[in-house]
This record gives C-alpha cells, structure tokens and sequence, in this order.
C-alpha cells in the first residue's frame, strides 16, 4: 500500500490536474493508484464535467484506470495545507494491493426503508457485511437525506468505519459536484467501499473542551433535557457559571453545548467520548433546556464550550490519544473532512488542523476538503457533525 497527496493552485483545470499528477507520479514510484480522490474548489465549476476524464487519463491506462472519487468543496486540502478562498484542486492517490474498490452513487429514492433488513443495504452497496468493508463517503447537502444513510449503513455494517463529508461551495440545489468514476454527479451520495488488505481508523475532533462533571439524565422528553441527577438543567448552570474564569464565563453564554455519552458502557468518558449537540434554547419556567439530539433516561452527558483555542485543545487530546493507542503507527495516507467554520475562519491563520495532524503522526500524505457537514464516528455510531475534523487514517490490515 502506497498513498501519496498532492494540491495546485492552477487557475486553468487541466494544468491543475497535470501539476498534482507529476507530484503524485513521482511520490509514488512508478506505482499505478488504484484509487484517486478529487476536491475541486468553486472556481473550476465551468470545468467539473471534464475533471473525472482528467484525472483518469494523467493517473492511469485507458485499460486499468484508477476510481475517483471527490466532490466540490469551499477549501481545499492536499499535501498537508489547506487552501481557502482561492482556487484550488486536490488529488489524493493510493496503490492498493490486496484491496477491493467498490464504487456506489445513491439517489435518495433509492434508499432502503428504515426498517429493512441488512440484504436491502447489501444488495444497495454491491458489498457483502461478511467482507468487513470500510467506506468513504461524499453526498450532497440540499438533495440528499445523509442521516437516513448512515443510520441504515451502521445497522447493515455493524463495526464498519464511514468517513466523509457534505459537497460544498455550492449554494443552492445542482452547485455542488460529486466525482465518481468517469461520471460528475449534481444530486445524491457518492462513496467506495473498502475491503481486503486495507483497515480504516477514525479520528473525530469536535472542537469543544468540557466544563464542570459528568451528571447522569434523570428526566427527558425526545430532545428536551428536564433533569441531570434530580436538578433542572438550569439550575446546574447557574451553579456552575460562578466557577468558570472570566472568559469560559463569556463563553458559556454564546458558546455552549451538551456532550453526550453514546455508548451505555462508558463509566468515566474522555474528550472524543461525546456527541457533541447545540443547547437550542431554554425554558426559564421549567428550568428545561432544548438539546440538538434526541435523549435518553440514564445517559452520561457534560456540559462543553467551544472557541478556537478549545478547538485546537480538543484536537490536541484526540490525535495525542490517537497516537498513544498506536505507537506503532502503520498509517499509509490519510482524508480530512472539516468544517467550513474551522480553517481560518476560526484560528486566524491557515494549516492548523493539518499542521496539529503532522505534529501528532508525521508525515503522513493527508488530502480532504471543507464541508458542510462531516461524517464520522462517536463510540461506535456514525453521525453528522458540524464544527468538526474528522480524519479517516488508512494502513494495511496485516
């Protein structure tokens, strides 16, 4: 297994693709990619039609092309930076021995019911649960129903790791490209299965830190919170807000979010344990908050803030557990899928993410784009996220 990243700044699409082709050639060594995944920024958008055919004819023989995969995307990340607010074309390619690619797009009629069975989803996807396949995902934000997919995929391929993220840098329905094959996409979800020599790790950073101590949901009704060990939401805030410095203070007013413990057998959860949901509102009567996710009676959840430098914490502590769980790292290439509210937007200078990533991992050749929405796992479920980084680290399974 070989992966190699490469980014241009080219202002005209074929001489973007030609220069990322020559960088990728000569990183990989004469190896041919099997897989090559394509993120274009807005500025080529008279030219997305042509990018699949491109990339085909500078990575491979008209005989043994290699899949693309990609999408549009308001930033761009190849190589290791992150490009925004400028053009931009990333492709980032892999020689996979030993590994199966298999290539899906979805319509959203296409979708199972959410009561159908596992044959529905295996009969959708072409891959059999039994091969233990692994997936990337890109889907289109304004035609596509992605909570319905991910939920039907983690029912259907329990234990299988799903990476990806929402087309972005369009703005309205038919903006946004999704690259697959030889093909471009204006509606549905895209993605590849994974099988074989090849295993998937996840990483999911949501860019918030935690305040005050776990309590456990004594009372709920669907999404609204009523009671955390006996006492109204409210109240615990009002008891807590008096401990916090002065800037978590100013924080917990516009910057407050719930995380919630997804997994019943966490007793003492650490950063990355949390589903990390919006406090919508609150009831001042009842003391009730309203929370972006549905509850449950019994759960574990903690109060969280989010800033940059909360952000850039929390990434810190998931990459620095990542890392201390795989002291032998093996990781061949790696995709981030992040937020458009993230990059500069946030920190105020480019490369954060990615400059954390290389820290924490090394050189490891890192492609991905901005979204508007990531798909990644918490405790073993697979959501959508917002505000997050969510990298797919990919080794060989032996």
């Amino acid at each position: 297994m070989k992966w190699a990243s490469a980014i241009s700044e080219q202002t005209a699409v074929e001489s973007a693709i030609e220069e990322c082709a020559v960088s990728l050639r000569a990183q990989l060594g004469g190896d041919s990619p099997d897989l090559a995944v394509v993120f274009a920024s807005s500025h080529y958008q008279q030219n997305f039609e042509a990018i699949p055919e491109l990339v085909r004819h500078e990575l491979g023989s008209e005989e043994a092309p290699p899949v693309v995969l990609g999408c549009s995307g308001g930033g761009i990340i190849g190589n290791g930076q992150e490009v925004e607010q400028r053009p931009a074309l990333s492709i980032t390619a892999a020689s996979l021995p030993g590994v199966t690619v298999t290539p899906f797009h979805l319509a959203s009629d296409a979708l199972p019911d959410l009561d159908a069975g596992p044959t529905s989803w295996e009969e959708l996807l072409k891959v059999s649960p039994a091969d233990s396949p692994q997936f990337v995902l890109l889907a289109d934000p304004f035609s596509f129903p992605v909570q319905n997919l991910i939920m039907g995929m983690d029912f259907a391929y329990t234990g299988a790791a799903k990476i990806g993220g929402l087309a972005s840098g369009g703005q309205q329905q038919g903006g946004n490209a999704l690259f697959l094959g030889n093909r471009v996409h204006r509606s549905g979800a895209i993605g590849v299965a994974l099988h074989g020599n090849i295993t998937v790790d996840t990483v999911v950073a949501q860019g918030c830190r935690p305040i005050g101590k776990t309590m456990r949901i004594t009372q709920s009704r669907q999404n609204m919170l009523e009671s955390l060990d006996g006492e109204t939401p409210l109240n615990v805030l009002r008891g807590l807000f008096p401990t916090l410095n002065e800037r978590d203070q100013g924080l917990m007013r516009n910057s407050l979010f719930l995380g919630v413990v997804m997994d019943d057998f966490i007793e003492e959860p650490q950063q990355g344990d949390f589903l990390i949901r919006n406090v919508m509102g609150m009831d001042d009567r009842s003391g009730s908050l309203a929370i972006g996710e549905m509850l449950k009676e019994g759960q574990l959840v903690q109060f969280h803030l989010r800033d940059a430098d909360t952000s850039a914490q929390d990434l810190a502590a998931v990459l620095d557990r990542y890392a201390g769980d795989n002291r032998e790292n093996q990781a061949q290439g790696a995709l981030l899928f992040s937020c458009l509210g993230r990059g500069q937007y946030l920190y105020g200078k480019p490369n954060h993410d990615t400059d954390l990533f290389r820290d924490k991992l090394g050189a490891v050749p890192l492609g991905g784009f901005f979204c508007n929405g990531e798909i990644g796992p918490v405790s073993g479920t697979t959501f959508l996220h917002g505000y997050t980084s969510s990298f797919g680290i990919f080794r060989p399974k032996m």
